[in-house]
């Protein structure tokens, strides 16, 4: 047995491909559908490749994990969803980004603002960066209700109660007339989901929401995040360097490297059957509950790669221990077992005979 075999995620929805789900009508479509992204910055440096041929789905109602270090594309590639990379210096060079069959690539900046906060929801690393501190609390939730919803004053005003209460803030009433300064950290995160699913969006992207805030704080808004997301039939998509996020909270996961997706599958695989060297010394450069105290962590050496200056050679290999001659080439994402994809030419020695540290 390998050292993450007994990894059981605690939610209890199985990854099934969007191609085998089937209705009466044939296969369903995926709320989301990201193919071949690739979002680029010209900088005087050269050209930094932040997201480069990036694919991956979004059923409705799943959750899905995107998990990387720092730099890696995680967030970029939201922002592309988003539609709020800046130009100058960054733009969307190619891919399709399908929400409910449409191309939001062919969407002008007033027909995005229409999908921006109703359809699609983004909650950021820094509340504070996100609010307006000059209006009140209340004033910033009912004017997204009022411009999407087109609900009145009253009627925004009743809803924004409820979404407070909803997310576990007390005394709502009173608190609509505070301002950002006067919530903690993890309230203000609090009032960010509250704004981010008061219009009962589709889908929902979280990036990093929990970085700032205590181990303690973050468990309790993720578990309003995603129960919220469940009640209301929300798609949750969670941007995190965190593995113990991913482990409890979603159904897949990618990992990225390098502005890449080098490996994706179901939370219990990557977790439980790593196939890619990236994710595996991921996984072993954390502290687990279950080992003894002083047990030695096995981080992952040499820094990231320059993504302006990459090659045509696996971006990893500097990096890897299972390097060889091969890697010179770029691998691409191949099958290694069902629903399972990996990009490593080495894969096959990741099995689960290969995962116990050094």
């Amino acid at each position: 047995m390998g050292r993450f075999a007994e990894y059981r995620p605690a939610g209890d929805t199985a990854y099934i491909s969007s191609e085998y789900q089937r209705y009466e009508g044939g296969p369903v479509p995926p709320l989301l559908d990201v193919k071949n992204l690739a979002t680029y910055f010209y900088t005087p440096e050269g050209v930094v490749k932040a997201v480069d041929g990036v694919s991956y789905d979004l059923e409705e109602g799943e959750t899905l994990g995107l998990v990387g270090e720092s730099g890696c594309g995680k967030s970029v590639s939201a922002l592309s969803v988003m539609g709020l990379i800046p130009w100058p210096p960054g733009r969307v060079v190619s891919g399709e980004i399908l929400f409910q069959g449409e191309d939001l690539r062919k969407y002008d900046t007033q027909e995005m603002r229409k999908i921006r906060g109703k359809e699609i929801s983004m909650v950021f690393q820094e509340p504070m960066t996100s609010l307006n501190p000059v209006l009140t609390i209340g004033r910033q939730l009912t004017e997204t209700m009022e411009l999407h919803l087109k609900l009145s004053k009253a009627a925004a005003a009743a809803r924004a109660v409820e979404m407070l209460q909803k997310v576990g803030i007390p005394d709502a009433e009173r608190r609509l007339t505070q301002y950002p300064h006067q919530f903690s950290g993890g309230m203000r995160q609090r009032v960010m989901i509250a704004m981010a699913l008061s219009c009962d969006p589709k889908l929902l992207i979280a990036d990093e929401p929990t970085t700032a805030l205590d181990v303690t704080i973050q468990a309790q808004v993720l578990e309003v995040m995603q129960g919220l997301c469940r009640e209301f039939g929300t798609a949750l998509i969670i941007i995190t360097h965190n593995l113990g996020v991913v482990a409890r909270y979603a159904d897949r996961v990618n990992v990225m490297y390098a502005g890449r997706i080098i490996e994706r599958s179901s939370a219990r695989e990557v977790y439980g059957n790593p196939h890619h060297p990236y994710t595996l010394g991921l996984l072993h450069s954390v502290p687990r509950l279950d080992e003894p105290r002083r047990t030695k962590l096995d981080p992952i050496e040499g820094q990231p790669p320059d993504l302006a200056t990459l090659t045509g050679a696996c971006a990893f290999l500097p990096r890897c221990r299972y390097a060889v001659e091969k890697c010179a080439e770029y691998p691409p994402l191949v099958s290694v077992g069902e629903n399972h994809v990996a990009a490593c030419w080495e894969w096959p020695k990741l099995g689960t005979k290969a995962m116990t540290k050094a």
